[in-house]
């Protein structure tokens, strides 16, 4: 493969892992906007962020049997066609029963591009790059919160909420495009494979029988929670609490997510000295204080706009310590099925994070409070899972050394 051909690539496949963080990101800023326009309230236009979570859930469980069976390239192609239909609906949408319904579909369609890009890399590229290329990846991925929701402040300012759906509808028809032009059918389809619910199923199943598996798996998807609490609520916070600008929250979006990629990387670092399962106890810990220290300054009107960034800030730290290493040790006892055990892994995390941000919807209150109780929630049910579940792992598969590991 030609450098230049490489690169293309690896830049296609980065547009394709980047479209459904983008699809979440963006659109955050115009929450009020969309809110006054649909006549409803901001923790109503939060129920279609829950929809699209759900979406990538169900999309993590439906796109690996389809992968397998048709190829890579038609299913990706049925996936960002359904995405582009449901952006056009979005930017149509007068009511907001319409929007959480276009936004579920628009979910089930950019998952296909995440499920898709991870599979590809596989396929593609020798195994001793697939870490370096992933890592690539993950930098796509990670300028998405940095750039996406500063962008939809400055478009929801400039032209309206509407135009964010037309502006990701051309992303994903130009992704569409290079993908038909320059993106080689990397898996030849399987007839025989089957797509009877009966074998799929069971191979879930297998997985999640396994101790160490729903141990780490759960406690860290719960964990993870708070991430997706944040990204609901933070509209609601910053825009409606604080009074914040749609351009200005745009950029405390951007600066928070530098605590969540930044501690993921920090946390390769402390692998050198220490295991996963010791950074996992110490950052589990760290957040259960946090977000309870969190919750009784909102209740009692403590914090500020300064104070209310920090404390979310030590938290998505907290997260993206958490989140690589409890990936890591859920997957490690799993070398034939370790595709499937992947897409139940990120399903458990965006369905149960999908099922928290409904949460922000049932508290119309115009406080820090919701967030930072079901960010304290769900961060005591992860420690109380890793407590009780680590005493059922009879052979425990170490991890010593290992990076980062990215669900799809």
């Amino acid at each position: 493969m030609t450098k230049k051909r490489y690169f293309l690539t690896v830049l296609i496949l980065g547009s394709l892992t980047a479209l459904g963080p983008f699809s979440i990101d963006m659109y955050l800023p115009g929450f009020p906007a969309i809110a006054k326009s649909l006549h409803t309230t901001t923790a109503q236009v939060s129920l279609s962020l829950s929809s699209f979570f759900i979406g990538l859930a169900a999309g993590q469980l439906l796109y690996g049997p389809l992968l397998d069976r048709f190829g890579r390239k038609k299913p990706l192609y049925v996936g960002l066609v359904l995405y582009i239909i449901a952006s056009a609906g979005c930017f149509f949408s007068t009511g907001i029963e319409t929007l959480i319904l276009l936004r579920f579909i628009q979910a089930i369609g950019s998952c296909a591009a995440g499920v898709a890009s991870m599979a590809m890399v596989r396929d593609i590229f020798p195994l001793k790059d697939n870490a370096k290329i992933f890592a690539l990846l993950i930098l796509i991925l990670g300028a998405s919160p940095m750039l996406a929701p500063t962008i939809g402040g400055y478009v929801t300012v400039v032209w309206g909420w509407h135009e964010i759906f037309v502006i990701l509808g051309i992303m994903a028809l130009l992704i569409l495009l290079a993908v038909i032009l320059f993106l080689p059918e990397s898996y030849k389809a399987d007839p025989t494979y089957s797509l009877k619910p009966a074998p799929i199923i069971n191979s879930f199943l297998q997985v999640i029988k396994e101790p160490q598996f729903y141990t780490y798996a759960f406690a860290g998807a719960f964990a993870f929670c708070g991430l997706f609490v944040y990204v609901s609520a933070s509209p609601i916070v910053f825009m409606e609490v604080f009074k914040v600008s749609a351009k200005v929250y745009g950029w405390i979006f951007a600066t928070l997510s530098v605590g969540f990629i930044g501690s993921s990387q920090v946390n390769n670092l402390l692998l050198k000295k220490y295991k996963s399962e010791q950074i996992i106890w110490v950052s589990m810990g760290v957040q259960v204080v946090t977000a309870l220290l969190f919750f009784i300054g909102s209740w009692y009107n403590w914090y500020g706009l300064y104070s209310t960034i920090g404390m979310i800030f030590i938290l998505l730290c907290c997260v993206g310590t958490t989140s690589p290493n409890a990936s890591a040790l859920s997957l490690a006892p799993f070398e034939k099925n370790a595709g499937t055990a992947s897409a139940l892994l990120g399903a458990l995390q965006l369905g149960l994070g999908a099922l928290a941000t409904l949460g922000i919807s049932m508290f119309n209150s115009h406080s820090a409070v919701p967030m930072a109780a079901i960010m304290e929630s769900t961060a005591i049910i992860g420690l109380l899972i890793l407590l009780t579940g680590r005493r059922r792992i009879k052979n425990k598969v170490d991890v010593s050394g290992a990076g980062a590991v990215m669900a799809h």
